[in-house]
């Protein structure tokens, strides 16, 4: 059996997916996207894979790429091993101090470590960063209704350190907590920093991945897929309903960061294998698009 009916995709057909990419490998290059990493993408051991290969190839064609990531099932598992409950109030985990402890080592220590080494062993330069590194983050407690203990609301952005990093040729791998005025250290939400990340880097895109497949005009049917809108167009979309529950907050991420500068956020479906590729250099691209 011949190579070509082994794999299920003939030569030409690979040269014709290398010359649609080529336009869009020629725009982004030297340009600075900011990528979002969390749900199942982060979870799933193929898919996991399939990422970090993509961040690796977006650097080889001069694409400058800045991982921001979360990691909310590794916290969960690591206070359930040291006997303490996971309380979350209005979808935000409540984190008091010995939390604070606890999601400061797991993210800006294993989760970030572990991607860094990832991206190593793909064949990627990386660096491992988080908010109190440079003082890239710094933030003051999250008003809130409800009391979420070290839940912080960014006050400032340096990103010195972040562009000192993509000079030297590195991706920045970045876990998001943040620096109080205070001494004190805080727990920032990974969509909420990977937007002002890039507002303040200037950044083209912004792409968060999330496990859906974008913004649903009916939730129930993936086919009733929005794949592009307007930021003007949101708040009409929240008050038909269209946008509501858990979207809401990774859509006012879009939102801010296309009004701080941001020409293009995306949210896009870590659930499908080479997603971002998917997005970046084919003519189809994937998600939901906000300008």
């Amino acid at each position: 059996m011949s190579e070509e009916k082994k794999i299920g995709i003939s030569n030409s057909d690979r040269a014709h997916v290398l010359v649609q990419a080529m336009p869009y490998i020629k725009r982004w290059a030297g340009e600075t996207i900011v990528v979002k990493y969390g749900g199942n993408a982060m979870i799933n051991p193929e898919l996991k894979e399939a990422v970090m290969n993509d961040i690796v190839l977006m650097q080889l064609v001069g694409v400058n790429v800045v991982l921001v990531h979360g990691g909310g099932p590794e916290i969960s598992g690591m206070l359930k091993k040291i006997g303490k409950e996971s309380r979350f109030v209005g979808g935000m985990r409540y984190t008091d101090a010995e939390t604070m402890d606890i999601v400061q080592q797991v993210l800006a220590g294993k989760v970030n470590k572990d991607l860094v080494q990832l991206l190593e062993n793909t064949g990627g330069k990386a660096v491992g960063l988080c908010g109190l590194d440079g003082s890239m983050l710094k933030a003051d407690k999250l008003p809130a209704a409800e009391d979420l203990g070290f839940v912080g609301e960014i006050r400032e952005v340096n990103t010195k350190i972040v562009e000192d990093a993509i000079a030297s040729g590195y991706t920045p791998v970045i876990s998001t907590v943040a620096a109080g005025y205070h001494g004190e250290v805080y727990n920032i939400n990974a969509d909420v920093a990977a937007a002002r990340i890039a507002a303040e880097l200037g950044a083209r895109k912004l792409i968060l991945m999330t496990d859906i497949v974008g913004l649903l005009r009916d939730k129930d049917d993936e086919n009733t897929l929005i794949p592009v809108v307007n930021v003007s167009d949101v708040p009409k979309l929240k008050r038909d309903g269209i946008i509501s529950g858990g979207m809401i907050p990774k859509i006012d991420c879009c939102v801010e960061a296309v009004r701080r500068g941001v020409e293009r956020a995306h949210i896009i479906d870590g659930r499908t294998p080479h997603s971002i590729l998917v997005e970046l250099f084919t003519d189809e691209g994937i998600g939901t698009m906000f300008y």
